[in-house]
């Protein structure tokens, strides 16, 4: 074996890939993140002053402030009024909700993707609704059927029955569904406003389901509340059909 032969041979191995070398700031916002996955930093606790932070993560503060920074971004700190330490809080639905939809939107999802989903999800979510809704969820429902118009503007109309899915999921008081679903109904807001005014029975279709819907929800008919709500997803697909838009189109956010 020649000497070259050698070495070759020594070197062949496993390829390794590249270690990720991430900014300090990035570090840090991860260290802060893990005390507050894990609850040793809970919602209302404030965190201490910029400069203290920086003694003990060794860093300077300018590199704190920019992990504090990208936390705030994500909704996992606030500087409340007067205040001038960060407070940790819970992000809300519609933050991680928007963030989630956003990605899919940059991930090319179409009409036909989102109206698949809905059909997956959304019936067993009005079903858990119809079993766990109580009075005030009742009563929301119902305020919010009310108000749907066939002589209003597309957007109060778009508005309307995002605001109708998301009492819906709310009535299940279960936060899975909550934060699950409301990705979808962000996703459904500019497939509805590209449909419903080429469809002129959309609306009356609309409010037709959501009495339905609120009626198997009073009455805690699960059955008929997944019913409803699957009719409803189809008619929605039916409108875009209807309206002569390719479901395969991309969603715009």
């Amino acid at each position: 074996m020649t000497p070259k032969a050698a070495t070759k041979r020594k070197t062949a191995g496993p390829k390794f890939a590249p270690i990720r070398v991430e900014p300090a700031y990035r570090k840090v916002a991860a260290a802060l993140l893990a005390r507050i996955t894990d609850r040793s930093i809970n919602a209302g606790d404030r965190l201490p002053p910029e400069m203290e932070l920086a003694r003990q993560f060794g860093v300077h503060r300018g590199t704190v402030r920019e992990a504090l920074r990208e936390l705030e971004t994500n909704g996992l700190l606030k500087r409340e009024r007067g205040s001038k330490l960060m407070m940790v809080t819970r992000p809300a639905r519609d933050t991680v909700a928007a963030g989630v939809s956003r990605a899919l939107a940059l991930h090319d999802v179409s009409y036909h993707d989102v109206w698949e989903a809905l059909t997956a999800f959304e019936p067993p979510i009005a079903a858990a609704a119809a079993h766990a809704r109580d009075t005030r969820d009742l009563a929301r429902l119902d305020k919010i059927v009310a108000r749907l118009d066939e002589e209003q503007d597309t957007e109060a109309t778009v508005t309307q029955t995002a605001e109708f899915f998301r009492a819906v999921g709310e009535a299940t008081h279960n936060g899975v569904f909550m934060i699950a679903h409301e990705p979808l109904v962000e996703l459904l807001i500019p497939s509805l406003g590209a449909m419903i005014d080429k469809v002129p029975q959309a609306r009356r279709r609309i409010a037709e389901a959501q009495r339905k819907l609120a009626a198997a929800i009073r009455d805690r008919s699960a059955v008929q509340a997944g019913e409803w709500m699957a009719k409803h997803i189809r008619d929605f697909r039916r409108g875009f059909e209807i309206a002569g838009i390719e479901l395969e189109r991309r969603v715009e956010s």
